[in-house]
């Protein structure tokens, strides 16, 4: 059941004064819950509550914090239609997509479950002493990975449940030792709540410490920024907008204390089709990426917003097939009548940007809320000089650009800003032709697809979700896959250390049986 009200640690409390409601953008009506904004007085308690809970919780054995992450999966698994229910209300996201992000959710708890019970995560190392080393003894040293403090995590809009309170980031931060705190997102804070009341059950269960996790109901920018400013806060995760992100990341290192804030944040995902694709099959591409521009209607941070082609045989029958293809696709709901509002705002600024045209965009009439599929394409040389068509449309629309040759396609590769994806099409044999502008590509993203699409995220541990700004605040980590949990950690050395007062992980005996970096030489074998 839905109260509205905000999780201070394992309580529900609403003394603020400001409430607001959710939106279902399918009805293009107002849900009937009622929100309770976190006041002043609940933050601080929150806060607080999550600094005490650390000195506890970053004590607690792996086992027993693998438990804690595997109880809130049920618990949440237990929710049944209710979440589905709500998650719909609240996103108008269909069925299936409800049942497929909430098994995504569940799998990422478990799979940070099974990384705690084998231990290997925290990256043990240890030289030991050479007390008659010349000319200066040799000291006993030992490393560790250790949570770093009380994290604050941003839902995000477009992910009600796989990014938001029980996603990726909460679940890698747990994980780490590290209590949380998450902003919930406005537009699904229904969505929010229960799967906060799914947390804090399990936490009572498995005797976690009050506090280990709240959930702050906000309704506007006020509550995010006072949680990024307070000084018992170590590290924020976000998944939003370029503009929201770097708003944090500013206020962070504002700080007497800067903090790390690791935003997921805007990439339009650029795919380089080479002369051999659009020369053998133009019109299988464009019915593929047809369907990747339009899946979720677009509201992906995957969403391929740009395809770099030449202008070669081959380019009028894509131009012509995705064309066709798009106007085949129906209209998509958005999440929500300001992102719809967004995207009409976006897709018209860039059609009128000087020298691009439309190939093709749909033209039935639509409900409220609907959004239509669109596709621009433009000049190489234009697009060069005009930055203005490398922002992000979020949503079903695609930049094509036509380019005189490869160079100027390794030109504008050069020119862009950093993405989380980069897609070569093509086949072997120009990937090798094409190396310097394959390089180029690289550097400009944090995965590299060859032949496929940019939408689908595997939660996986070779999956780098990251990339450099502004795709992401910080290109070294990714925001999915057991590696995420590092973003929330950091190095500390023992020096002489006894053995007995060591953590488990670094004593002689390993009895945690883990692997480690034993002078230099991976092993499980005790000292």
């Amino acid at each position: 059941m839905i109260s509205g009200k905000n999780y201070i640690g394992n309580t529900l409390s609403a003394k603020g004064k400001v409430t607001y409601t959710t939106f279902n953008p399918k009805l293009n009506i107002k849900n009937p819950w009622t929100f309770y904004e976190a006041s002043e007085e609940e933050l601080e308690e929150a806060v607080q509550m999550a600094a005490e809970a650390f000195e506890l919780y970053s004590m607690v054995p792996g086992k027993q914090k693998a438990q804690f992450l595997r109880t809130i999966a049920d618990k949440i698994e237990s929710l049944g239609n209710e979440l589905i229910d709500t998650y719909m209300k609240e996103s108008g996201l269909p069925e299936g997509r409800a049942i497929g992000e909430r098994g995504r959710t569940l799998g990422q708890l478990r799979m940070f479950a099974n990384l705690l019970e084998e231990g290997d995560w925290v990256e043990a190392s240890i030289d030991t002493a050479i007390p008659d080393r010349k000319p200066v003894p040799k000291p006993d040293l030992r490393k560790i990975l250790t949570p770093i403090g009380p994290v604050v995590v941003f839902g995000s809009s477009n992910f009600p449940l796989a990014y938001s309170t029980a996603g990726g980031d909460t679940a890698s931060a747990l994980a780490a030792g590290c209590p949380v705190i998450v902003k919930s997102h406005p537009m699904h804070a229904g969505t929010g709540e229960l799967v906060a009341s799914a947390i804090v059950t399990a936490a009572k269960i498995c005797g976690m410490p009050d506090g280990v996790f709240s959930n702050l109901n906000s309704s506007d920018i006020q509550v995010g920024q006072q949680l990024v400013k307070h000084p018992f806060v170590k590290a924020v995760g976000f998944t939003g907008s370029i503009a929201g992100g770097t708003a944090l990341h500013k206020l962070s290192n504002e700080r007497k204390e800067p903090i790390p804030v690791f935003a997921e944040m805007g990439s339009i995902n650029p795919v380089v089709i080479l002369p051999s694709a659009l020369r053998e099959n133009p019109q299988h591409l464009a019915s593929t990426y047809a369907d990747s521009i339009t899946l979720g209607t677009g509201q992906f941070c995957t969403n391929p917003g740009l395809i770099l082609t030449s202008e070669t045989d081959g380019l009028d029958i894509f131009l012509e097939s995705l064309g066709q293809e798009i106007l085949n696709k129906e209209a998509g709901l958005m999440l929500h009548p300001d992102i719809h509002r967004k995207y009409e705002e976006g897709q018209k600024e860039m059609s009128v940007q000087e020298g691009t045209s439309v190939v093709a965009e749909y033209q039935k009439k639509t409900a409220p809320n609907y959004a239509k599929p669109k596709i621009l394409t433009v000049a190489g040389r234009t697009f060069l000089t005009n930055t203005n068509l490398h922002n992000e449309v979020f949503g079903p629309f695609s930049l094509v650009v036509k380019c005189s040759d490869l160079e100027e396609m390794k030109n504008i590769i050069a020119e862009l800003e950093g993405q989380l994806t980069g897609t070569i099409i093509g086949n072997e044999e120009e990937l090798k032709v094409n190396a310097p502008l394959i390089a180029q590509l690289k550097e400009r993203v944090g995965r590299l697809i060859f032949n496929g699409v940019p939408t689908g995220v595997e939660v996986c541990p070779s999956m780098v979700h990251g990339g450099p700004f502004p795709a992401t605040t910080d290109s070294r980590f990714t925001a999915v896959g057991p590696d995420a949990i590092r973003r929330w950690v950091r190095p500390v050395s023992y020096q002489d250390w006894p053995d007995a007062l060591l953590p488990d992980s670094l004593k002689n005996s390993n009895p945690l049986k883990i692997l480690r970096r034993v002078n230099g030489k991976l092993t499980i074998e005790s000292i």
